[in-house]
């Protein structure tokens, strides 16, 4: 046996273990074999557990705000098959663990649908931090919702699309909801936080709730922040002292929230973020595909924080939820075009493990992932290459062999172990084909949504 034990990648290189009793424990029973590499198991810090992805139920990828009524074409499916085969499209590719946004807006199905998703990773053997939908503000259009946009909307159009703006319940409720989810759930393997959309989605009295519920409950928070041009432009509006100000002076800002994509940014606020240890997630595909732009994390790491994490947002480059490519991608858009690289390989390993597993409140996960590493250097002269350099390089999904989760095997040579993905993902498929008449109804709703979204911002000020 010849076996890398990568421990702390891109610090330290890989240990050479030439026999079974040298491996950890977690590995004992594990299909781990000579030629292998076996490191700290990444976490994928922001998703939303699309089973049925975005591109596959005709949501193209657009302008943030234009992009979202595309998600109406989400078929209904059950939230278990959906969670399941979410969850399983990760762990093939070995991440064991994942930030997953729910997507209902219904606070009276939550328990229900939240006790379904955390079913789906037990089922499959993740990690699961499960951020639990909040908001109450603005829907379809910032600075005054719906009613923004009738006037860019034929008569008829309107009359389909005002049924259902939706209706939000009470503080209290969507509160209460969240603490019902976590007082139901019983895995060791899952946290449970209150994951407040965005604050151009949440009324001030909102946000001001969610902070003091998470310091008396001491529950971890997970929001978007900051992501499009136009979020900073009316978050701007909304908030003169600026928003990551204002979210400071209620006390939402602490080690226990950690916020998404952060693209605008400015250096003021990611200097307050890291002062009051915010971790961010980068998901730079999705900034991409979402024409959202590029976050400055190379500044905001030698600014000396926040500490950041990687997710995937649902929206992988290939549309194929490989967390190592995304690695790479932040790896090439964040190194700078100097003579010094901008950001490390001990970094960005840093980021997808130990800042990942901060976020998703699983600092003592004792997870691996087995990487066939005979094949990524199979053409290789040299056998020293730094390890961390080459997954940067080389790594992706097709190169997991193995994932091991709280001692149990959850992945063996790509296939997940006592599950039947494909069977789910056939089911789950029908499911969203039975669905098919009406997504047909609603997609000239849909472009009519997305167009008047465009023709409303385009009104504004500054925007392009």
């Amino acid at each position: 046996m010849s076996v890398r034990l990568l421990l702390n990648p891109g610090h330290a290189p890989a240990r050479r273990i030439e026999s079974e009793a040298e491996l950890p424990p977690a590995l004992k029973s594990a299909n781990v074999g000579s030629g292998d590499l076996v490191l700290p198991s990444p976490v994928n810090a922001h998703d939303h557990g699309y089973g049925i992805r975005t591109l596959d139920f005709g949501a193209l990828d657009d302008a943030l705000e234009a992009w979202i009524p595309g998600l109406r074409l989400r078929p209904r499916t059950d939230p278990y098959l959906e969670a399941f085969v979410a969850f399983g499209r990760l762990a093939r590719t070995g991440v064991g663990a994942t930030m997953h946004c729910h997507n209902s807006l219904n606070v009276d199905r939550l328990v229900d649908e939240a006790k379904d998703v955390i079913r789906a990773a037990s089922d499959i053997g993740i990690r699961l931090a499960l951020s639990c939908p909040l908001l109450d503000h603005d829907a379809w259009a910032y600075d005054g919702g719906p009613q923004r946009l009738k006037s860019f909307l034929s008569a008829s159009d309107w009359q389909a699309l005002e049924p259902t703006i939706p209706a939000y319940a009470p503080i209290r409720t969507q509160l209460a909801a969240v603490e019902a989810v976590a007082a139901a759930n019983s895995s060791s393997l899952v946290d449970v936080q209150y994951g407040p959309i965005g604050p151009q989605w949440c009324s001030n009295a909102l946000l001001a709730s969610i902070a003091e519920a998470s310091a008396v409950n001491n529950r971890r928070i997970h929001m978007h922040l900051l992501e499009s041009p136009r979020q900073r432009i009316w978050l701007d509006r909304r908030f003169p002292e600026g928003v990551v100000n204002y979210l400071d002076r209620i006390g939402f800002l602490s080690p226990r929230l950690a916020v998404a994509h952060g693209v605008q940014l400015r250096p003021d606020e990611y200097a307050l973020l890291a002062e009051r240890g915010v971790q961010l997630v980068s998901n730079p595909t999705a900034n991409l595909r979402l024409r959202s732009g590029v976050a400055p994390v190379a500044a905001i790491a030698e600014a000396g924080g926040p500490a950041f994490a990687v997710g995937l947002d649902g929206t992988g480059f290939d549309d194929d939820q490989d967390l190592w490519r995304e690695m790479r991608l932040l790896h090439l858009l964040h190194g700078g075009r100097g003579l010094i690289r901008r950001l490390t390989a001990g970094q960005l390993f840093d980021a997808a493990i130990r800042t990942g597993a901060q976020v998703i409140n699983a600092q003592d996960a004792d997870d691996f992932t087995v990487v066939d590493y005979q094949a990524l250097i199979a053409d290789a002269l040299f056998d020293d290459i730094d390890e961390a350099e080459v997954l940067l390089t080389r790594m992706s999904a097709a190169y997991a062999k193995g994932l091991i989760v709280s001692g149990r095997e959850v992945m063996r040579d790509g296939q997940l172990t006592g599950v039947d993905f494909d069977a789910a993902l056939r089911e789950l498929k029908a499911q969203a084909k039975t669905d098919l008449p009406r997504l047909e109804q609603q997609r000239p709703l849909v472009r009519a949504l997305s167009e008047a979204t465009k023709a409303y911002y385009a009104a504004w000020p500054g925007v392009s």
